[in-house]
């Protein structure tokens, strides 16, 4: 089996574009065998056919060469084995040795006690992927090989690891240009962390498979009679949309699966005539165009021309939306073979392209601006690990806009990027003195939302610093990681300042200077914590006076007093200080404190899912951003010894946490029995009329016999649009509600928000 495999491998390594270095393959597929002998994996094979499996991906579906395979099948040496990097470099080499460094996970803590490993070794592999790309593609090469063998890990693990894919590696992926595999990386998290949901869809697709095709063959027979005869080669797929992609719209758009209009798409790939370059591409993707839209009407507000200018990950490609005879809108994808390779398999197929065209060079300068963003917020730390992988995310946007300089230069943006993002990816002197920004020669506020084609010119100021309010409506990771970043040293250098103003006044009036009388001041301002008070005094905002002298000089009575609020206090300032989390997640602690040995048994316990019912129900908190409720797939987080919080799957809060703190996730069920109630929203829309919220209340009250907590209408302009908290019992609940309301006369969508 592993022979065959690795056979397999080197074909596919030979039948490459790559100079054919095999020596040095086998030399590191004979090393890690070695390494890896005698151990296998959950699924029960020899652990080496994991990494003959990344080095496959690498080599057949990234497109990478023999140094890239050499590291694939090396990947996991250091980290599971007695080997050390040194011993890889004596054997292969530096650069070998490098990539193999990156890839290896790492203990220790840059973001504190709270550190998550992943979030380390994910910071590890930036540093070293700034140096050499080939580090971050041979990590999602692992990542995909783990997520077509995820079946064999316990729900737990399941869900970190999904979770973690979703979050960083499926938008590294598509920066990267590697479409094919972000997507086979979404459809596989969406598979584990909502199998019923995936089966639905996945079914329902199947369902219609003959149907779409025949849509497809139907829409495109003109167009090909018309390309036949102006004598173009080409091919033509169809594509579906993935499972993943449906659920996203069905959620973000509170639509059914009936009502997601653009599932099938038409893609046209050319051969263009033999030495045509870059432009004489572009203008046989726009002669194509017009043969379609000679046939077909087009949207007006849906031709995308990647074409002139790719994305950023490399990207080209003219895309229309067109009516076809049937009533249904279709998108139409026209590219050439070139741009089509480079769409499914990113920065890598550029590698075939080197001889001349301006695409590859553009591209690849594109992959160095990312590269040196990326330098820029590893520069500037982050105090916690979500923080940190925030303002990676934020660069890994996958919709683009196109921004025009003074002087005419084209810079590619986020989507939904303000004036003062662009400031900030012009230079980070220019955003941090930044004073004004005028757009298409008219001055506008900071916070403008920048559109496509915008002339933008920055104004600036060197009196001028930055502002906190500047972090509410930046987007993008490289401003709001330097505003950070500054405030944070704004921060430290007023702290030290109260600090030293504090032990000038304790000083002077001869008081002791110890935690807790800074503490008696802490509760006399209404100030949490110790640094909130330095902050406080160094900004001015807290001036010490006799007040806080007759405070800090209590009787003995008055100390009795104290030490309630001081406890209180304490607990507070604990409370806050043992947690990276986002504020939305409250605590919950257990009646009785746990022995160590029910800390023991947790631990044990740990490979069974938490079970969510009458009697267990109290010793947890549901997350008040998502509010689960029973039916909905969830998991639980594990802040401390006794507190663990219930999330949806499908939580933001819980995405991030997989990503940052995976091993702390509990996989949970529910076994509640129509017996609690819990609280949950739904948003009704539909035409107004006299009488229709008699009408709602009445299916709700009289028929449903359910309770409303809160009830909200709002109409306008003839519509109308309600918000009705509920109390039931569980989802199925919420689905009847929502089945007969939706039976009512002029009722258009009911949707559960919440």
């Amino acid at each position: 089996m592993v022979d065959e495999a690795y056979q397999r491998l080197i074909n596919s390594y030979l039948s490459s574009h790559h100079r054919k270095h095999t020596d040095i393959i086998n030399k590191a597929f004979n090393f890690a065998r070695q390494a890896h002998q005698g151990v296998r994996r959950l699924s029960g094979e020899p652990y080496i056919m994991h990494p003959i499996a990344v080095a496959q991906i690498a080599c057949e579906e990234i497109g990478l060469g023999s140094t890239s395979i050499c590291c694939a099948l090396l990947h996991d040496v250091v980290e599971d084995t007695d080997y050390t990097v040194e011993d890889i470099r004596n054997i292969f080499g530096d650069k070998i040795a490098q990539i193999v460094d990156g890839l290896t996970k790492i203990s220790g803590g840059i973001f504190g006690d709270q550190a998550s490993a992943q979030a380390e070794s994910f910071k590890k592999l930036l540093l070293t992927m700034s140096e050499d790309i080939r580090v971050i593609l041979i990590k999602i090469s692992d990542r995909l090989h783990n997520m077509r063998t995820l079946g064999s890990q316990l729900p737990n693990k399941q869900y970190k690891i999904a979770g973690e894919t979703l979050y960083i590696y499926a938008p590294l992926a598509n920066r990267l240009g590697l479409n094919k595999i972000k997507e086979e990386l979404e459809d596989l998290s969406f598979r584990y962390e909502h199998p019923e949901e995936y089966k639905q869809i996945k079914d329902r697709l199947i369902s219609m498979g003959s149907h779409l095709h025949d849509i497809f063959e139907e829409f495109i027979s003109p167009i090909r009679n018309k390309m036949d005869a102006a004598g173009i080669q080409y091919i033509v797929k169809e594509r579906i949309k993935s499972p993943y992609s449906i659920w996203k719209k069905m959620q973000n758009k509170h639509v059914a699966f009936e009502e997601v209009y653009d599932i099938l798409a038409v893609r046209i790939i050319f051969t263009p005539s033999e030495g045509s370059n870059n432009e004489q591409e572009i203008a046989e993707c726009f002669q194509i165009y017009a043969l379609a839209t000679s046939i077909y009407k087009s949207h007006p507000e849906r031709l995308r021309d990647w074409l002139t200018h790719p994305k950023a990950n490399g990207y080209q490609a003219l895309q229309s939306t067109l009516m076809g005879k049937n009533g249904r809108w279709v998108e139409v994808q026209i590219r050439s073979q070139r741009m089509d390779e480079i769409a499914e398999h990113g920065f890598a197929a550029h590698w075939k392209y080197k001889e001349g065209g301006k695409s590859y060079q553009d591209s690849e300068n594109e992959l160095d601006k990312w590269l040196a963003t990326i330098k820029e917020i590893l520069d500037d730390p982050q105090p916690n690990a979500i923080d940190f992988l925030d303002a990676i995310k934020l660069n890994l946007y996958a919709s683009e806009i196109f921004v025009v300089t003074p002087k005419g230069e084209f810079k590619t943006m986020p989507t939904g990027c303000t004036a003062l993002d662009f400031a900030f990816s012009v230079h980070t002197f220019v955003g941090t003195h930044c004073m004004g920004v005028k757009v298409n020669h008219k001055l506008v506020p900071l916070s403008q939302e920048l559109m496509s084609g915008d002339q933008v010119e920055v104004l600036t100021s060197r009196d001028l610093k930055v502002q906190p309010e500047w972090l509410s409506f930046v987007t993008t990771g490289k401003a709001r990681s330097k505003i950070a970043s500054i405030l944070r040293r704004k921060d430290r250098e007023l702290q030290k300042l109260g600090e030293d103003a504090l032990a000038e006044f304790f000083e002077k009036n001869e008081i002791e200077l110890n935690s807790i009388n800074v503490d008696k001041l802490c509760i006399l301002h209404n100030i949490i914590t110790r640094e909130q008070l330095y902050t406080a005094v160094g900004k001015g905002e807290v001036v010490l006076g006799a007040a806080d002298l007759t405070v800090l000089k209590e009787n003995t009575q008055g100390k009795r007093r104290w030490g309630r609020y001081l406890r209180f206090f304490t607990r507070k300032m604990k409370e806050e200080q043992a947690t990276t989390l986002p504020p939305a997640i409250s605590p919950v602690t257990t009646e009785n404190g746990d022995s160590q040995k029910a800390k023991e048994d947790k631990k044990k316990a740990k490979k069974k899912p938490l079970l969510l019912n009458e009697e267990t129900i109290g010793n947890y908190v549901m997350c008040p951003e998502c509010h689960p409720i029973p039916g909905d797939e969830v998991l639980g987080y594990q802040e401390s010894d006794d507190r663990i919080t219930i999330h949806k799957r499908s939580c933001e809060i819980a995405n991030k946490l997989k990503a940052s703190f995976g091993n702390q996730i509990w996989a949970a069920v529910w076994d509640t029995h129509k017996k609690l109630l819990f609280h949950a929203t739904i948003q009704i829309d539909g035409i107004d009329r006299i009488g229709v919220l008699h009408d709602i209340t009445g299916v709700l009250s009289e028929q449903l016999n359910i309770n409303m907590p809160r009830l909200l209408i709002e109409t306008h302009d003839g519509i109308f649009r309600g918000e009705i908290q509920l109390a039931v019992h569980d989802a199925e609940d919420v689905q009847t509600i929502c089945k007969k309301l939706k039976k009512i006369a002029g009722i258009d969508s009911v949707t559960r928000t919440s």
